[in-house]
């Protein structure tokens, strides 16, 4: 785990939006995006479409922009942020 990753992984341990998070870490919205998409990939981040976080978008449906999108670590990324 990069310390991009584990910056972010910080920030969601309850649901954020893309802004709330960029506010707290030291990344632009770009480097923001690559670490959410890195940590979606390996399972330890879950992407919703709103702060409820009913039911997680599939990796393969997710567009582009990040910024409208909100964010939970996976009971994986917990434990992956825990563990270091």
């Amino acid at each position: 785990m990069t310390d991009k990753e584990f910056d972010v992984l910080d920030e969601l341990y309850f649901v954020q939006s893309f802004d709330a998070i960029l506010e707290e870490v030291e990344l632009n919205e770009s480097e923001l995006a690559e670490v959410l998409s890195a940590l979606i990939g390996k399972g330890w981040v879950k992407c919703y479409n709103d702060r409820q976080a009913e039911m997680p978008i599939a990796s393969n449906d997710l567009g582009k922009d990040f910024a409208t999108y909100f964010y939970l670590a996976s009971k994986e990324g917990l434990l992956a942020h825990n563990g270091r």
